[in-house]
């Protein structure tokens, strides 16, 4: 037993990371692959993006096409107009309440996904706007102070862009009830996420570190 805890310690110890990254990962290959690993590596970024994509897929062509469109678009003018705003007041960003905007996305895009909601192309598009304006500017909060956000953002909304168009055709073409059932199912469990982190914020507090 005292073997197998001295093993299990060690290594803890020579697997214990030398830096830990709270916000925006360094890659050591640009700041565009910065931005693409940010969004990679934050589950409340790309989950909401999946969902997202694929209740657009299961809606039709039309819908993938403009959301498509739409939410690189709106995630990179979401942190423009972050850094536009905090150079001008000279404020450090702080977003109002994250966790609480992060369990409202999530709980809107896995409630879409479930309900399967027969919405205009438009209509489709309010939500991925909400999306890329709130998590763009949100993840401007990860870049280091005085660096240029142009290029992280650049890869952020490059990698929604691939994440969401890669999503959207696994449902484009389901045909099949029980396969469309398993998709919205999915939705769920984004939805079950944004609950329990509602949940988390009505008993602990919503806290901005």
């Amino acid at each position: 037993m005292k073997t197998r805890l001295t093993a299990i310690t060690a290594a803890a110890v020579l697997l214990a990371p030398a830096v830990a990254h709270a916000h925006l990962v360094a890659t050591g290959m640009g700041p565009v692959y910065d931005g693409v690993s940010h969004f990679a590596l934050s589950p409340e970024d790309s989950l909401p993006v999946v969902a997202l994509a694929f209740f657009a897929g299961l809606r039709g062509p039309r819908h993938a096409r403009l959301l498509l469109a739409v939410l690189p678009l709106s995630w990179l003018l979401g942190g423009l107009l972050s850094a536009l705003l905090t150079g001008a007041t000279g404020l450090t960003f702080a977003p109002v309440a994250p966790p609480v905007v992060t369990a409202a996305l999530l709980l809107l895009t896995g409630g879409l996904l479930v309900a399967n909601l027969d919405l205009s192309p438009r209509l489709c598009a309010i939500p991925a706007i909400a999306l890329g304006l709130a998590r763009g500017a949100t993840d401007v909060a990860g870049i280091p102070a005085g660096a240029s956000v142009v290029l992280p953002l650049l890869g952020m909304s490059g990698g929604v862009f691939v994440v969401f168009a890669l999503a959207a055709s696994v449902t484009l073409p389901l045909r099949r009830a029980w396969m469309i059932v398993a998709a919205r199912v999915s939705g769920s469990w984004v939805a079950a996420a944004g609950l329990l982190l509602a949940g988390w914020i009505i008993r602990y507090g919503a806290s901005v570190q």
